[in-house]
């Protein structure tokens, strides 16, 4: 039996599938708690419901960034064999940038699910990027990218389409600021950063390029880190209103509101379950179901949702879950 992922293939789709939530940490305390604390919710989830970004940009003091460097890669390279853990380094043009990509992917890129990238203004800094990963040989290792300007969402096209590229981030706050006060401060905030025109379009720029090219769009931060309400409305209408698939956490509290705002619903993996496995069962040929006809690009709407679910940590039909068991474990999908 043909897996979805084999059958269902589309340009418009992602090529990769990434955990909703990406969790940054840069204090050595709370990067320990941030990869404990995601052992215990693989287990509680039966999936790695997010991912670890290790913080160098921020979290390195001025001085101490070598110190820093060898500190994530000490904990990537330590960290428990499911962990998913990427590394945030210093800019390409910060004199710490060589030296990070050096020790970090050069020791630890076996560990490591990606390095991000921050203050990416065009291609020419992606391809900086990737040649100090290819020198530390990291030869596979992908890159996410944090654009945080205008002329780089102006360019934000151009970086998705790098084959390197697998994730771009909106950096709000600095897109803010480089506006010189022409977007007022509440356009950094939970109500404005939906609503002023150009950080909106932003947006939308970004989530464009990255689904034109098969990338992951990832969303900013919401810094009122107490205020969980805040976060599950911010997740709800990045996901559903502007096209991003991914959102970046900064406490602890807010990864499950952010889970539990990009999952399906229960009513939405039922009518999904049941046209992929009538699918299934009709080896992929159209069906009617509840009186609608469904086809294969109706069927890749269904099985990314039923991925999304996966993703999120949400239960799934027996028959359902079999699509995402290990290999050997999913032998009997065809009987």
């Amino acid at each position: 039996m043909s897996h979805p992922r084999d059958v269902l293939l589309g340009a418009q789709a992602a090529s990769v599938q990434l955990p909703v939530c990406d969790h940054y940490s840069g204090v050595d305390a709370r990067m320990r708690k941030s990869l404990q604390l995601q052992a215990e919710m693989t287990q509680e989830f039966g999936t790695c419901v997010f991912d670890v970004t290790l913080d160098c940009e921020d979290g390195a003091p001025v001085g101490g960034e070598a110190e820093h460097a060898a500190l994530v890669t000490e904990l990537a390279l330590g960290a428990a064999p499911n962990a998913r853990v990427g590394v945030r380094v210093h800019p390409v043009d910060h004199p710490s940038f060589q030296a990070d990509m050096a020790t970090i992917a050069g020791q630890a890129a076996q560990r490591l699910t990606h390095i991000m990238v921050p203050k990416v203004e065009s291609v020419a800094d992606v391809q900086l990027a990737e040649q100090a990963l290819i020198q530390a040989g990291a030869h596979d290792l992908p890159l996410h990218v944090l654009i945080e300007s205008p002329a780089a969402v102006h360019r934000a096209f151009d970086i998705a389409a790098h084959p390197r590229v697998q994730s771009i981030s909106f950096g709000l706050m600095d897109f803010v600021s480089a506006h010189g006060g022409a977007i007022p401060a509440d356009g950094m905030g939970i109500q404005g950063q939906f609503t002023h025109p150009l950080v909106l379009r932003a947006k939308l720029d970004i989530a464009s390029a990255c689904h034109a090219h098969g990338k992951v769009p990832s969303h900013c931060v919401v810094t009122e880190f107490k205020n969980t309400d805040a976060i599950r409305v911010a997740a709800q209408k990045a996901a559903r209103e502007l096209g991003y698939t991914r959102m970046w956490s900064i406490h602890p509290d807010q990864i499950r509101p952010i889970l539990k705002a990009m999952a399906p619903s229960e009513a939405q993996i039922d009518q999904a379950s049941e046209i992929i496995l009538a699918a299934v069962a009709a080896d992929w040929a159209p069906i009617s179901h509840a009186g609608q006809l469904h086809d294969r690009a109706s069927y890749r709407f269904f099985w990314q949702l039923l991925e999304r679910a996966h993703q999120t940590g949400r239960a799934l039909p027996a028959a359902v879950q079999l699509f995402f068991a290990a290999p050997g474990q999913a032998a009997v999908l065809g009987s």
